[in-house]
């Protein structure tokens, strides 16, 4: 096959098992050159013919020693070189059954220090592959244990940094384990992802950080984080008058958990003039999901001292 061919998605899936095999197994054999060209270009082989079909990673997964090829070239001193394995590694992350057999404690204290001192491609493809293998539930673990969600918090901590999205996502998946919640907490995340909130100009950031910011605020300790953060309803009121709905339904879903804690942050939000308007809007306009969540922010304001919050009753009315 030629290398041509490669790259041509129609021509890898006619490819026959057997031909895959060997295509492969010659690539895996070049990746060992001493020569940094027939290495880029088996690489770049491997990272196109690894993106097309489950069958053809497990094909790779099966050749001796390629995995442990990968994991080595991936802490290359040439950036192009690294780059194009932990590209594959994420390729073969994707099967289901290569998530255990990637997440090594060894491979992943590698990624931590690629998290920390790597070029922000590397960030980018060392955070991607943290999200894949952590989407294993047994993995989520091991990361929170390595130290990796305070690489990825302090990392997340540096403005305006280029795997922002990546890092969240990572964080996201993690934030599925109690524990590492608690770990994330500790290591100073919700200011943080507060910061990323009230600062990013890029709505899916936003999004994404309250979603990781409602997942810290399920347990005590991230609730009360929030509940000590300066003008938390504040800014959760004015994710509500913008524009994305993900982060609408990650304030909401914070604002639940806040009211549900403390009075004094339902007082809060309701001395804000524009507070029962965007919730009331939100609960007719909403994704599905939005609509839940405002309905149940206004019957939380209807079930408190309606002498207190009379202008509730009259704004709730308008609306249903």
């Amino acid at each position: 096959m030629s290398v041509a061919s490669f790259h041509s998605s129609s021509s890898m899936r006619s490819m026959t098992v057997a031909t895959a095999h060997k295509a492969i197994t010659e690539c895996v054999a070049d990746a060992r050159s001493d020569t940094l060209e027939v290495q880029e270009k088996a690489l770049q082989n491997l990272v196109s013919i690894t993106q097309v079909s489950p069958l053809y990673r497990n094909l790779l997964a099966q050749v001796d020693g390629a995995i442990p090829i990968l994991i080595a070239l991936s802490k290359s001193s040439s950036s192009s070189i690294q780059s194009l394995s932990l590209s594959i590694l994420f390729n073969l992350s994707l099967n289901h059954d290569m998530k255990r057999l990637l997440a090594s404690m060894e491979t992943i204290y590698h990624l931590n220090a690629l998290i920390s001192l790597g070029s922000p491609e590397t960030v980018k493809l060392s955070s991607s592959l943290i999200c894949s293998l952590a989407m294993l539930d047994k993995n989520k673990a091991k990361f929170g244990v390595a130290g990796t969600i305070r690489l990825l918090v302090r990392a997340l901590s540096v403005p305006s940094v280029l795997g922002a999205h990546h890092i969240l996502c990572s964080l996201a998946e993690l934030g599925q384990f109690h524990g590492n919640c608690t770990v994330a907490v500790r290591s100073g995340a919700i200011p943080v992802l507060i910061s990323v909130v009230e600062s990013t100009g890029v709505e899916d950031l936003a999004g994404t950080a309250l979603t990781v910011l409602g997942l810290l605020a399920r347990f005590e300790e991230g609730l009360r984080a929030l509940m000590k953060t300066d003008c938390i309803v504040n800014s959760m009121v004015n994710v509500l008058k913008g524009r994305c709905m993900l982060s609408k339904e990650g304030a909401t879903e914070i604002l639940l958990r806040l009211f549900d804690e403390s009075d004094s942050c339902l007082r809060d939000a309701l001395s804000m003039p524009e507070f029962l308007g965007v919730v009331a809007d939100l609960s007719v306009r909403g994704s599905a999901k939005a609509r839940e969540r405002a309905a149940l922010l206004m019957n939380k304001v209807m079930n408190s001292d309606v002498d207190a919050y009379s202008n509730a009753v009259s704004v709730y009315s308008q609306w249903y």
